[in-house]
């Protein structure tokens, strides 16, 4: 069974993984006959922000492996301690915890930096021939650690953030929410998914596009 590591980023789309965006990954990549194995940083949060306002808590912290748990069902490890050699692709879904937490893109956009780890996993499955999947903003931290291969990406069609994926070498391609941008060459795989929306269910065509993408590219 192929295994497929998923890197996610804490627990909600305001400060941490987007759920639905997560919860339909890891249910495509049970549907197309292949493992899921999660993982996060295990790092404190950039901040917490309550779902309901939508306004930070001021004074709150939380970690984002043990937030990720939370998605996981407990089945999550830290990156520090993950089995790389053991995964066969590699997905990012979205949620300002990528732009936050996973990178700093949310706050100095083209100027951002990835968290260590992140970059470095990434960069090892890049070379190792491994497919790729970013999902949502995560295209932001593709652009990022794989700028220089000029890597064809998407996050749909806002114009802000595809100057900024461009700004770091990237390609931005504009793509609907239902469809993905496939980098053949850097087997890299990409799709707007709540950077369009508008529903979980056109959200789900494009994620399970993806993962069927990643799956070709096996």
């Amino acid at each position: 069974m192929k295994k497929i590591g998923v890197i996610l980023s804490g627990c909600g789309f305001l400060d941490g993984a987007e759920i639905q965006e997560t919860v339909l990954t890891l249910l495509a990549i049970d549907r197309a006959g292949a493992e899921a194995v999660c993982m996060a940083p295990d790092i404190e949060q950039h901040h917490v922000v309550n779902h309901l306002t939508g306004e930070a808590a001021a004074g709150e912290t939380r970690n984002v492996l043990a937030e990720s748990a939370r998605i996981a069902r407990g089945d999550v490890c830290a990156l520090g301690t993950a089995d790389i050699d053991s995964l066969d692709a590699l997905v990012l879904p979205g949620g300002y915890g990528a732009a936050k937490n996973l990178s700093d893109f949310a706050f100095k956009g083209a100027e951002c930096e990835v968290n260590a780890e992140v970059a470095d996993i990434i960069r090892t499955c890049y070379e190792a021939g491994k497919p790729l999947g970013f999902i949502c903003i995560a295209p932001a931290i593709a652009a990022k650690v794989l700028g220089d291969k000029q890597v064809e990406l998407t996050i749909g069609n806002d114009r802000d953030t595809a100057q900024a994926i461009e700004k770091l070498g990237a390609k931005h391609i504009d793509c609907p929410v239902w469809n993905t941008v496939v980098s053949s060459r850097c087997r890299v795989v990409s799709t707007p998914a709540y950077m369009l929306g508008p529903s979980i269910g056109e959200v789900a065509k494009g994620i399970d596009k993806l993962i069927a993408d990643i799956m070709s590219l096996l």
